[in-house]
């Protein structure tokens, strides 16, 4: 449909947006209701889950989808005074941030490689992480365990972060690579003309180009890490080297009458998960998109 132009007094020209149909308004209504649905869908539960938490036994026996008569604070009290679940994120914390240095410092430095050089089997070597990719750890779990206690890392955090490394290599040079081959040749001419080396302009260059996908790599290994339950329910055994998933089953496990602690406790391991993908949910956004257009 053409847009219609006025002109307006003094000569200027007033463009007004065409007129929607009654059929363009009646898709738009119906994929604004399906988008809301969904998202009932998803926080439904993630609500349910906290305000249990708030709740009685008897409570929740009586009326599972009821608000709470009063607000029980003793519930999350009671967990956050704990030492076990200090102890479980102090793990799992350690867990994610070194994953996500290792993700970064060697899918940074492999992509590069990938990106800027020319060489025999390149496309043989990119064609391996790509296939990594389908290549899910639930597959590997047996090998990975086998593996893991020959190497004697067993109830150790070190034998959850090699692995989890390994298993996000793919993704983030496939993130990575796109990034790195936009970054013009002459600024990388100017540099060695400048006297800089291959070394100085990956770190002096390299990098802060590269940072939105940088850190996009670097969100999505933290949060794996931080999520990832199936490796460390193979791999610790040990309640004290427990990671944050695993500890929220052994808890309902331990306290499986009481429903309302069990509440109270998922939802406090859910926050550090949702309120760090909800500060960089835009980054994680605009990394992609990056790729994309690289």
């Amino acid at each position: 449909m053409a847009t219609a132009t006025l002109t307006a007094p003094g000569g200027r020209t007033d463009r007004r947006r065409p007129q929607r149909t009654a059929g363009q308004r009646t898709g738009n209504f119906f994929i604004y209701f399906l988008a809301w649905s969904l998202v009932v869908l998803i926080l439904v539960p993630v609500a349910y889950i906290i305000i249990g938490g708030f709740r009685t036994n008897s409570e929740i026996t009586q009326d599972p989808a009821g608000l709470p008569a009063t607000w029980q604070f003793e519930n999350y009290l009671n967990v956050l005074t704990s030492d076990v679940f200090w102890r479980e994120v102090l793990n799992s914390s350690i867990a994610a941030i070194a994953t996500t240095l290792f993700v970064v410092t060697l899918g940074l430095m492999a992509a590069y490689v990938l990106a800027r050089y020319r060489f025999r089997m390149r496309g043989v070597l990119y064609a391996v992480f790509a296939a990594g990719l389908m290549f899910p750890m639930t597959v590997a779990i047996t090998p990975l365990y086998i593996l893991v206690r020959n190497l004697g890392l067993m109830n150790s955090l070190a034998g959850v972060i090699i692995p989890q490394v390994a298993f996000a290599l793919p993704m983030t040079i496939i993130i990575l690579v796109p990034f790195l081959q936009a970054l013009p040749r002459e600024i990388e001419e100017a540099a060695f003309i400048d006297g800089c080396s291959r070394l100085g302009f990956f770190w002096r260059m390299v990098i802060p180009l590269s940072m939105p996908g940088v850190i996009t790599v670097g969100i999505l290994a933290f949060i794996a890490s931080w999520n990832s339950y199936m490796l460390p329910l193979f791999i610790l055994n040990n309640e004290a080297s427990f990671t944050l998933p695993l500890g929220v089953q052994a808890f309902a496990s331990q306290y499986s009458v009481d429903t309302a602690k069990v509440l109270a406790f998922t939802s406090l391991s859910m926050i550090p998960a949702l309120v760090f993908f909800s500060l960089f949910e835009r980054r994680i956004v605009g990394g992609l998109t990056g790729a994309v257009k690289g």
